[in-house]
């Protein structure tokens, strides 16, 4: 049995009734990943956009799909009510998406009359084309039900034709500007790499829309001339359109999932930094931070943080300054930079004041001493200790003088 390859249009025709919800699918993850941000953050208004930006992208694929153009014509009892609806969606997307691009771009602290006249321009612009685009579908004559080519087969319908075109006309003026703002955006200075990098993904997002329009608008054309090219309609449209979906998901979801990982990533490196520290002070008080199974890594930092200047505190009136003092001059001995030889100093010190402690008890010191510094560099202290050759060296230097000889003489 031989198998017959499939061409590019024959491929996307078989798979068609089920194509859309690929996008639909990688859209609703995009707001799933963004959710939890957007729930925490409510109070922040570009969240709350972009939040609903995908969620109007993703109803766009969710309605588009054949089965729920059958089902929402059947629901509705009228031939082809689903395709004003889907087309108000995708005119409602274009709008959203200028407006938060407009406002992502000049920042919500912008006020200023040009922006409020940019977006008062936008809505009243596009909420004008939805409105004329149910009104002309209400004029038009369209019994007979089509699910994948309304476009090119109502084309020379009138007042559908002109509702056809209103909504691609709507919808490549909005993809122009959008591109016109990011690309623009993208070469200014400064921007963070994440910023830059979700501005790209935006930018080649909105130009596939630029090509799904070209696609569609040609096909429409063709039917004006008696040319029936309705394949760029239904083979070439639909994967720009996917491809547009999960460009622009992952433009908008990676400037904020990079910042989140980022940050997570930061807090995770502290921990391990810090566990050197914690567990040299787990020595001294006998136990740690008691375990909380739901404790989010910036909680488990602020009680490691915490945990480890009070062991510190009571700790430090065990610490020889003079000692101290020898253990840096030591450090800067050995070409230690004055920072690491501060590092250094403190580390040594803190260990011979745990085995002073351990010696003499925990109620007896020498007093109160200035902890501030010591406090302030648990981290560098920390990573010393992950040093035990270099600490070693620099205490059998400062051992070696304590009969009176000079560490530079």
């Amino acid at each position: 049995m031989t198998t017959v390859a499939l061409t590019p249009a024959e491929f996307v025709n078989q798979f068609y009734p089920n194509f859309w919800w690929i996008p639909a699918g990688v859209l609703a993850a995009a707001l799933a990943i963004k959710l939890p941000s957007i729930i925490r953050l409510w109070k922040d208004p570009l969240l709350r956009a972009v939040g609903g930006l995908l969620l109007l992208a993703c109803a766009v694929f969710v309605f588009v799909a054949p089965s729920t153009i059958a089902r929402v014509n059947r629901l509705t009892g009228v031939a082809n009510f689903s395709g004003p609806w889907v087309y108000s969606l995708l005119t409602a997307f274009c709008a959203s998406c200028l407006l938060l691009i407009i406002s992502w771009r000049n920042g919500l602290s912008d006020r200023s009359d040009h922006t409020r006249r940019a977006m008062r321009g936008v809505v009243v612009v596009y909420a004008s084309v939805i409105v004329a685009m149910w009104v002309l579908f209400a004029l038009a004559d369209v019994p007979e039900e089509r699910l994948r080519d309304l476009d090119t087969y109502y084309a020379n319908t009138p007042y559908m034709r002109e509702m056809i075109v209103l909504y691609l006309l709507a919808h490549t003026l909005a993809a122009l500007v959008t591109n016109g703002l990011i690309w623009n955006w993208v070469r200014t200075d400064g921007l963070d790499s994440l910023l830059r990098w979700g501005l790209k993904f935006l930018g080649v997002g909105y130009a596939a829309q630029l090509f799904f329009d070209a696609a569609k608008i040609s096909a429409v054309a063709a039917r004006w001339s008696g040319r029936n090219v309705d394949w760029l309609s239904t083979a070439v449209a639909p994967p720009l359109a996917c491809l547009s979906a999960v460009l622009i998901a992952v433009g908008f979801i990676l400037p904020h999932a990079g910042q989140y990982l980022h940050g997570r990533w930061h807090v995770r490196l502290a921990l391990h930094e810090l566990r050197p520290l914690y567990l040299l002070m787990k020595t001294v008080n006998g136990q740690g931070v008691p375990l909380l199974l739901r404790a989010t890594p910036e909680l488990r930092l602020v009680r490691r943080e915490t945990f480890i200047r009070d062991v510190l505190l009571p700790l430090a009136r065990h610490i020889d300054e003079d000692r101290r003092e020898r253990f840096h001059d030591a450090a800067l001995a050995l070409g230690h930079p004055p920072g690491q030889a501060k590092a250094l100093a403190a580390t040594a010190a803190i260990l011979d004041a745990v085995d002073a402690r351990n010696r003499t008890g925990e109620d007896d010191g020498t007093g109160a001493r200035d902890t501030t510094d010591l406090l302030r560099e648990i981290g560098a202290v920390s990573r010393v200790l992950r040093r035990p050759e270099d600490l070693r060296a620099i205490r059998a230097l400062a051992r070696d003088t304590t009969d009176g000889k000079s560490l530079t003489g």
